[in-house]
């Protein structure tokens, strides 16, 4: 019999319990004996659970069990996450973790460490749920250069922006329902402004490169100020809206952001609805290769946290190796290119077309122009902004297109 431990035993620690108490019989089929939760880790008593005789208050408890081999860290947040996970790792047990700011602030050292134990350290249900992602890339994509990701990676703000989009919701009003439906947290912050997205595909864009980014040079935005207004022009103009996390790999460099696009409609990514999640991972040989799934909930994210033990338990867990980006990596923001949706008061188009000569105008509406420029840099977007600025325009939006 294998013996494995649950560290939280919170939303994602149940639907872990849950999974390898109902499936049982075909998981022991699979890896050829009974795998048994032997410890949960919580603060909690919890008498009325049905899992109450596991728990323990310590994680001295587990270091010190020899027939514990996979210890799954469902904990959330960086602290006590970190100090038990390296703790787990020296003691020669594998960690598999859905702690995605643990992943993205420390998953070059805990990789490194792990490699050292001669154990594992694995992440799948830190990013897209129960979308497996993280493995194909470091496994069946391999061979391929990926050239860019791009992931609808948080189920709450693609709902919002789906009943803004579908219900004609504004955007306080959308959250509220995410809210009520238990999609959204009281406190939303992390999600509508693009934190949580920002963390997933910093983990991505290490899966894919080798090389982990600092979050806090990744550019972020948010869904906080798109305006109704916003999506029904770009309905009408052939786009959705969505907030993605990218990896873009040029030849000028590589960049890595969150930031709400006009998605074309022809894109796949363009009906990932709800509190679905995608990634697009594009390749040199394989081409665009889409993701698809719930991105989080209890049952979900516990299905990616048992593939990993059971690739763990069945020896055919694959390591990474990753290091850390330096001051200059990912390339500065600023020589980002693409297309911009651009609603401007304060100017008509023919002083839009003295800046933007090519510009593809969308709508001229009372005191509003909302205009596509040609494709520019960042940089060159702030200075042609400030050409504008002496002549009364005021910018009420900008998204960016996605190629």
């Amino acid at each position: 019999m294998k013996q494995i431990a649950i560290l939280g035993l919170g939303v994602v620690g149940r639907g872990t319990a849950d999974l390898f108490a109902e499936n049982a019989a075909g998981i022991a089929k699979r890896i050829g004996e009974d795998v048994r939760v032997k410890y949960a880790l919580d603060i909690r008593e919890m008498p009325d659970s049905p899992y109450a005789s596991l728990i323990v208050h310590s994680i001295d408890v587990i270091l010190g069990d020899p027939e514990v081999t996979v210890v799954a860290e469902v904990m959330g947040g960086l602290h006590p996450a970190y100090e038990y996970t390296k703790a787990c790792l020296t003691a020669g047990k594998s960690v598999v973790s859905s702690n995605k700011e643990l992943v993205a602030t420390y998953g070059a050292e805990l990789l490194a460490l792990a490699a050292e134990r001669g154990v594992y350290y694995l992440f799948e249900a830190s990013t897209g749920g129960a979308i497996p992602v993280i493995s194909p890339l470091v496994t069946d994509l391999a061979a391929n250069e990926v050239t860019g990701i791009a992931g609808i990676l948080n189920g709450t703000t693609n709902y919002i922006l789906t009943r803004m989009f579908r219900a004609g919701a504004t955007f306080e009003g959308a959250l509220t329902e995410a809210q009520q439906k238990g999609y959204a947290e009281r406190n939303p912050a992390a999600d509508i402004e693009g934190i949580d997205a920002c963390r997933k595909i910093c983990i991505l864009a290490a899966g894919a490169t080798g090389i982990l980014p600092d979050a806090a040079r990744v550019h972020t935005e948010g869904i906080t100020a798109i305006r109704q207004r916003d999506v029904q022009t770009a309905e009408a103009n052939g786009y959705t809206v969505k907030l993605l996390g990218r990896l873009d790999i040029r030849p000028w460099g590589t960049f890595v952001l969150v930031a709400p696009f006009l998605v074309p409609v022809t894109s796949p990514l363009s009906g990932v609805e709800d509190v679905f999640n995608a990634v697009l991972v594009r390749c040199n040989y394989a081409g665009d290769i889409m993701f698809y799934g719930r991105g989080a909930g209890s049952h979900p994210t516990a299905s990616a946290v048992a593939a990993d033990i059971l690739s763990v338990l069945r020896g055919d867990a694959k390591r990474q190796t990753w290091t850390v980006g330096g001051a200059d990596y990912p390339t500065d923001f600023r020589l980002f290119r693409a297309r911009h949706y651009l609603a401007l008061t304060g100017i008509d188009r023919n002083a839009a077309r003295v800046v933007w000569s090519d510009a593809e105008i969308l709508e001229a509406a009372g005191d509003e122009l909302t205009l596509l420029t040609p494709e520019i840099s960042e940089q060159e977007l702030t200075d042609d902004i400030a050409r504008l600025t002496p002549l009364g325009a005021h910018v009420q939006a900008h998204l960016r297109v996605c190629d």
